[in-house]
């Protein structure tokens, strides 16, 4: 999972000298599409046989294996999700690296407890949640938030040996990462400064706005299946040629916004971007307003694609994103002192990300753990459980469950 996390890292940094130089050499964007259409092809022909077990993230198809409507291929899955991840996302389709790790771990769990260990179905199972456990940790270098994930989307309940032994496993496969990417957090986000109890009561507004589009979210996604339903003249497995050719103007336009994405987090809380939300620009607002209806669409046209990919990430973009509009408008009407411009984006990344999945403790942990803060964790907590409410009351539900059942039909 680290090659693979590399790897993707290692891609997008590419594209983002890559697309300024088709900008100023555009008689290289013939070879480049003709590449873009040999990747669609390489990809169909690598998940084709799998196809219903590959697409998106793969966590409704590893909850269908817990609930034993679903049986899984091991060796199959893990190789081509391997391939079929870098393929989709590498060329900057908005999707996450930790949907893909966290299908392979759990591949890997599989692969031990039958082929080497061969253990009873039980303790298959239980590999098998080490593997999710151990995936996540490995994509976001969180442990913790790994452990939670698992217990909080997967087996819906504590019990103390899974809780004990996913924990293991999370651990190692953090230290591993921790020698691939060293010991700093994966999303670095120190706040400075701490926010003072006047803001808490704009933060309920935003709360409330943020539980709205998550449902919104939810709604969205799960009607992509019909919506690419009515492209009958592309076979399923080839329609990822969709996002990877609509993909190539936006990165013309700014290939930072490419891939899952961490460096547009970055870019957006730090350096002159920072500098400017912190001032209250309106012409930054109208620009992360832009960069966020480009996110949210895109990020539905590269999932509903039938490619392997996950979620994790183009929903805390998006929340980052909503947390610089709020921010913005917060500091221009004096509700918010400009210091605390990041402590409301990473505040609206886990609120957002929190009330989608259904997993608030997953999103307080997670986000903490990406961050290397534990300073706000109160108005983290505050703003998600808001919109977690806000999002249930409209009737969202958990949305990884709600893909099994859109899948298996239960």
């Amino acid at each position: 999972m680290g090659c693979f996390r590399w790897i993707i890292d290692q891609t997008l940094r590419g594209l983002a000298i890559i697309y300024p130089y088709l900008n100023h050499h555009p008689i290289y964007l013939i070879p480049y599409i003709i590449v873009t259409f040999i990747i669609c092809w390489i990809l169909g022909k690598v998940i084709q046989p799998e196809l219903q077990n590959l697409v998106g993230s793969g966590v409704p198809q590893i909850e269908a294996v817990m609930l034993d409507i679903n049986q899984l291929p091991w060796w199959s899955i893990l190789w081509r999700k391997f391939i079929g991840g870098l393929l989709a996302i590498c060329p900057g389709l908005f999707l996450g690296r930790e949907g893909p790790c966290i299908e392979m771990g759990a591949m890997v769990g599989q692969g031990l407890s039958t082929k080497v260990f061969h253990l009873n179905k039980e303790d298959q199972r239980l590999l098998l949640s080490c593997g999710v456990a151990a995936g996540l940790s490995a994509a976001f270098s969180a442990p913790i938030a790994g452990t939670l994930f698992l217990l909080e989307e997967i087996t819906f309940q504590f019990k103390a040996k899974t809780a004990v032994t996913a924990l293991a496993s999370a651990i190692v496969a953090d230290l591993v990462t921790i020698i691939f990417f060293g010991t700093k957090p994966c999303l670095y986000l120190p706040m400075k400064d701490l926010l003072p109890t006047s803001a808490y009561f704009p933060l309920i507004g935003v709360g409330i706005i943020l539980g709205l589009f998550a449902y919104l979210y939810q709604y969205v996604i799960l009607t992509l299946p019909s919506l690419y339903g009515h492209l009958k003249f592309i076979p399923r497995h080839y329609h990822s040629i969709v996002p990877l050719l609509l993909v190539i103007p936006i990165g013309l336009w700014q290939p930072i916004i490419l891939g899952g994405s961490h460096d547009l987090i970055n870019h957006l809380v730090k350096g002159d971007f920072a500098q400017l939300a912190t001032a209250g620009s309106m012409s930054l607002l109208s620009l992360a307003m832009v960069m966020l209806i480009i996110r949210f669409i895109f990020s539905m046209v590269s999932y509903g694609s039938s490619v392997p990919g996950g979620i994790f990430m183009p929903i805390l973009v998006l929340g980052a994103l909503f947390g610089v509009i709020f921010a913005i408008l917060l500091i221009q009407w004096h509700l918010l002192p400009a210091a605390n411009y990041i402590n409301v984006v990473i505040i609206c990344m886990t609120a957002y990300f929190g009330a989608i999945e259904k997993a608030p403790f997953t999103a307080v942990t997670l986000l903490t753990e990406m961050v290397g803060s534990v300073e706000q964790i109160f108005p983290m907590l505050l703003v998600t459980f808001i919109a977690y409410v806000v999002n249930d009351w409209l009737g969202g539900r958990p949305i990884y469950s709600a893909l099994r059942q859109q899948i298996y039909g239960k």
